[in-house]
């Protein structure tokens, strides 16, 4: 106030002195400008009120010396004259060079800088010393929002050269107030506990000692008065209404104690729901996606749904920009509300051009063919969001964002602009880890998952562990022909000793090769099939040999070599959002591989693989999953080889029990797999704990497992003889914690589980980890 008042007396002085100056008039010829550092000429003259050419008096002079201080550009001014000129002489207020926070912990720089730029404190622009006050405001406001009402605030202005300062602002954030109490007056239907429990603020209970929802905030406040709002508003109080709140702070600035009053009004219920207006789509079809219907209690939520699945309706025809007006009337003597939707489906809209940005890496035809828009065809809404699913899906993006851009001067074309983010896709890996099942582990990998930018892949990997050494490659090219069929070529080769994975004893030597095709039926079904060539050597155990695998080589007239001709198909629905860490859709795969009629050895497998992610809130998932399996010999092999029998157990079947160590065993007590696997289990998948923003390449989850293996003639572990294959009372369970991080060096998985339903003489182990290895 002092420093206003003091520039008010210092104007008018200087306005004294200019009349005194130039008690005469004269025609200005010439303007000269004195003092300018950083503004240019032009900006101060586009200002000042007098141009060469006028006649000026003291009055002039006044005002043009009132007109530039106004631009709050000048510490001083002066105007007078040499002759016939017109000297403006100025001092420039000095400009802010830089804006630096320190202190500040809960709230960013770049926030708050945010929040000074609305009051025009920021680098370059002029400083005023009056802003400081502003300033200090402003940051209080800022931290009074986010509960810190014992936030302090001191500025330093530091003078440099050129005319520019520095401003160096000193944060003490102190502590976030609490809550204390808060209390709902004027619900009857509703106690507060009901109320209390839809808000995120409140008094947490004695036992929830991590809990944040004490702390108070404007903005959170301002949340859960909207939640109160919706639960009513979803249960037919539509006249329902927040008369006032308020939020009364402790002298110490430390409690906050919050009173909401309400005012709840009549329950009224839906006395009709009609469509109107231009349909463009069936009656009967757009009727359906109404979801309010008569009789039943008016729901906000379930209204503003209406409107958006009708308006989704006519944008899958292309009708893009089409709008649902809703018509409430009220009857306030019923008790009731009837309905009326309006529909508005403007003008049909088409793509004009598609452009991509951001495919540094990548062919831009990689894109397009991910897109079910083209350009010339009409907007159709789902269309474009299932574009945006199929890009999001490849292995090479980290996010991709569509906007629609109208064409100007058209009222039915649009240009989409698809903006990608890619990340890395080849890697090099050198590596070494360790399993509790597998023991000490080394790789070494070649994986591009967009080969030169084409989108295709390539895979070339050497894993070696106690019980195996596997090399292996692979080529996908996933659009092999034009519509979509893709081709795989995979090699392998295999050294597996069985006995270190602690299942019966034999080594054997393998080598596959493998062609498969894909071939895609619809947007969410693709079919694959293939053929290959197996190659296997079996040697028995020197030491106690297995009877399982001496019985089949003398079967086989004492044969240890054998080619097998394959083929395998499958069948897979996916509609997952994502192919790593899904959260939400379902996966259905159904399969069979089985070696050719004619081969050395006659078998077949098959599998039926689900899984199903239901999003329960934003952050969390439940997932649902299953895993049969069936193998079985035909022709003149007599059941399924023991090499391909499958296992159960372990950190990827039934966790808490020890790997591969469920089902069926042999004299010597080692477990000898079966041809008929069941394993199922659900997961809920929440965010790591303590962390603000878990990172996108980690899953932490509780799940529930259970599952075993069955052998046709032989019974399960601690089943009596009668009792061979499959037996429900022979499933194990269990439950526990798990964490997996898809790291640079590999898959790291961590479980923790405790068994439902061991019996004495199961192979237990709680905590279990896989530390490098690939599934």
């Amino acid at each position: 106030m002092f420093f206003n008042r003091l520039s008010i007396l210092l104007f008018l002085i200087s306005s004294f002195c200019m009349a005194n100056v130039h008690a005469a008039s004269f025609v200005v010829s010439e303007i000269k400008i004195e003092g300018l550092q950083r503004i240019p000429d032009g900006t101060l003259l586009n200002y000042l009120p007098i141009v060469a050419g006028d006649p000026i008096d003291d009055s002039q002079i006044t005002y043009a010396v009132s007109e530039l201080y106004k631009t709050g550009f000048f510490a001083d001014i002066k105007l007078f004259s040499d002759g016939d000129i017109l000297v403006v002489k100025v001092k420039e207020r000095p400009s802010i060079a830089e804006v630096d926070f320190t202190g500040n912990s809960d709230i960013d720089d770049d926030s708050l800088k945010d929040a000074l730029l609305d009051i025009g404190v920021t680098r370059g622009q002029i400083y005023n010393r009056s802003l400081l006050e502003k300033l200090t405001l402003e940051l209080e406001r800022v931290y009074f929002s986010q509960g810190k009402y014992g936030v302090k605030i001191n500025t330093e202005v530091t003078e440099l050269d050129q005319n520019r300062v520095d401003i160096d602002i000193t944060i003490s954030e102190g502590q976030v107030a609490l809550i204390k109490h808060m209390n709902i007056v004027g619900n009857d239907v509703y106690d507060d506990a009901t109320l209390l429990d839809e808000l995120e603020s409140g008094v947490p209970g004695a036992w929830a000692i991590l809990s944040s929802a004490d702390e108070y905030s404007k903005p959170k406040l301002n949340g859960d008065l909207e939640k109160i709002r919706s639960y009513y508003l979803d249960r037919g109080y539509i006249k329902f209404n927040i008369e006032s709140t308020q939020v009364s702070l402790t002298p110490d600035k430390q409690d906050i104690y919050i009173t909401i009053n309400i005012s709840e009004g009549a329950r009224y219920k839906i006395s009709s729901s009609e469509l109107t207006g231009e349909l463009v789509v069936n009656r009967q079809t757009m009727q359906s996606q109404i979801l309010t219907r008569s009789g039943m209690f008016f729901s906000r939520s379930l209204m503003t749904a209406s409107k958006k699945r009708l308006e989704n309706q006519m944008g899958r025809i292309g009708y893009a920009f089409s709008e649902v007006k809703i018509t409430p009337v009220i009857d306030d003597e019923k008790k009731e509300v009837a309905l009326t939707y309006f529909a508005i489906p403007g003008d049909k809209v088409y793509v004009r051009r598609i452009n991509i940005y951001g495919n540094d890496s990548t062919q831009d035809r990689v894109y397009r063919r991910e897109m079910r828009l083209m350009e010339g065809s009409i907007l159709a809404s789902d269309r474009l969001e299932r574009s945006k699913t199929r890009i999001q899906r490849l292995p090479f993006v980290e996010s991709v964002d569509v906007v629609t851009v109208p064409v100007p001067g058209s009222n039915n074309q649009v240009d989409l602009k698809v903006s990608l983010v890619e990340k890395l896709a080849g890697s090099f890996n050198i590596g070494a880890g360790f399993s509790q099942t597998q023991g000490l582990l080394f790789n070494v990998g070649l994986t591009q998952e967009n080969l030169f930018g084409t989108g295709k892949r390539l895979t070339l990997n050497i894993n070696t562990d106690r019980a195996n050494t596997i090399y292996s490659a692979a080529f996908t090219n996933p659009y092999y022909t034009l519509d979509g069929i893709s081709r795989t070529l995979s090699f392998s080769f295999r050294d597996r000793d069985a006995s270190e994975e602690l299942i019966n004893n034999f080594q054997t030597n393998s080598g596959d090769a493998n062609i498969s095709y894909g071939i895609p039926l619809s947007e969410f079904n693709i079919v694959s099939m293939g053929y290959g060539f197996s190659h296997i050597r079996i040697t028995p155990s020197s030491i106690n040999p297995s009877q399982d695998v001496t019985d089949f080589i003398l079967d086989h007239d004492g044969q240890t070599i054998f080619n097998s001709l394959t083929l395998n198909a499958s069948f897979s629905h996916d509609t997952r959002n994502r192919t790593v860490f899904a959260t939400a859709g379902t996966q259905h795969t159904v399969g069979v591989n089985m070696t050719i009629p004619g081969s050395e050895l006659e078998y077949f497998k098959l599998t039926y693989i689900t899984n199903t992610y239901l999003r329960v809130t934003s952050a969390t998932t439940l997932l649902l999953r299953s895993n049969l399996a069936y193998g079985d010999g035909y022709g003149d092999t007599t059941g399924l080889p023991f090499f391909e029998r499958y296992f159960a157990g372990g950190i990827r079947t039934v966790r808490g029990y020890e790997s591969n160590s469920l089902g069926p065993r042999d004299a010597n007590g080692l477990p000898i797999g079966g041809n008929m696997r069941l394993t199922a289990g659900a997961d809920y998948i929440f965010p790591i704990p303590f962390l603000e923003k878990p990172p996108s390449s980690v899953r932490f989850s509780a799940f529930l497992d259970i599952g075993n293996v069955f052998l046709d003639g032989s019974p399960t572990f601690d089943a009596t003889e009668d009792d061979s294959g499959f037996q429900v009372d022979q499933l194990r369970s269990s439950y526990g914690l798990s964490l997996v991080w898809i790291s640079p060096i590999g898959p790291l998985r961590f479980s923790y589980a405790d068994t439902i339903n061991d019996v004495q003489g199961d192979d237990l182990r709680a905590f279990q980890f896989s530390i490098g290895s690939f599934f």
